[in-house]
């Protein structure tokens, strides 16, 4: 039976050094048929040539918009009935499409599904400070994006990843999948490694504020969001009563 194409998206900006590494653990899967297309967001060092050395690579290059816009131009571009993320210094198991891509084919009520994922932390760094040496200490269930397998479908209904949110976009489209009933499951393997460097996004989130300020936000969006679902449906009754 032939399989439907996934599409991997991998969001890159000055990743030269992993991203290399993050592109053979795509090529590496048991999983067929595939599109890669890494979307360099304004990148001033070689993830260019790079990511142009791999002839399966499709390359999309834009001005520096950050990570969600990165994601939303693969979206358009992906040709695949199923769409995945991998951020340029995270890796796959070899079987992660496989088994992402086959529980959703068994299970259509469901719209995406995520995985465990095991954190390591890149030679001479150490752990971030809001975790400690905790964060290695067993695998976690993940909602990070590099966990996700989606079907394209979902996008089409729910939108895509909100540019507004520098750090979280991920999260607020997980929150917004959820208030708009999206079904999803997390499978119990461990299919993502997430590497740990101090130039991840959230690296700093022990920085004053920060962390607290991108929930605010997110909580923030979500309470808007149901405030004007609440309007739109008032103002319908009302206009059905006229």
């Amino acid at each position: 039976m032939d399989r439907p194409l996934i599409s991997v998206i991998v969001p890159v900006y000055n990743g030269e050094l992993y991203l290399s590494f993050a592109i053979r653990s795509i090529l590496g899967q048991d999983y067929d048929p595939l599109e890669v297309i890494v979307v360099d967001d304004g990148s001033t060092d070689n993830s260019s040539n790079i990511a142009r050395s791999f002839k399966e690579v499709r390359y999309v290059h834009q001005s520096n918009q950050g990570v969600a816009m990165a994601r939303n131009i693969g979206i358009a571009a992906a040709r695949g009935e199923f769409i995945a993320f991998l951020d340029a210094d995270d890796l796959w198991a070899s079987n992660k499409l496989t088994a992402q891509v086959e529980y959703l084919l068994k299970n259509p009520q469901l719209g995406y599904v995520l995985a465990k994922m095991h954190n390591f932390l890149e030679p001479g760094i150490n752990w971030p400070s809001w975790q400690g040496e905790k964060f290695s200490e067993e695998d976690e269930y993940s909602y990070s994006v590099s966990a996700l397998a989606a079907r394209k479908s979902v996008f089409d209904e729910i939108g895509t990843f909100d540019p507004r949110f520098r750090i979280g976009s991920d999260t607020d489209w997980l929150i917004r999948a959820k208030e708009a009933g999206i079904r999803m499951a997390i499978l119990p393997d461990v299919l993502v490694e997430r590497r740990i460097h101090d130039s991840n996004l959230c690296y700093d989130y022990d920085k004053p504020g920060a962390r607290l300020l991108m929930w605010r936000r997110l909580c923030r969006a979500s309470i808007n969001r149901k405030r004007n679902q609440k309007t739109k449906v008032n103002n319908k009754g009302n206009d059905d009563g006229e």
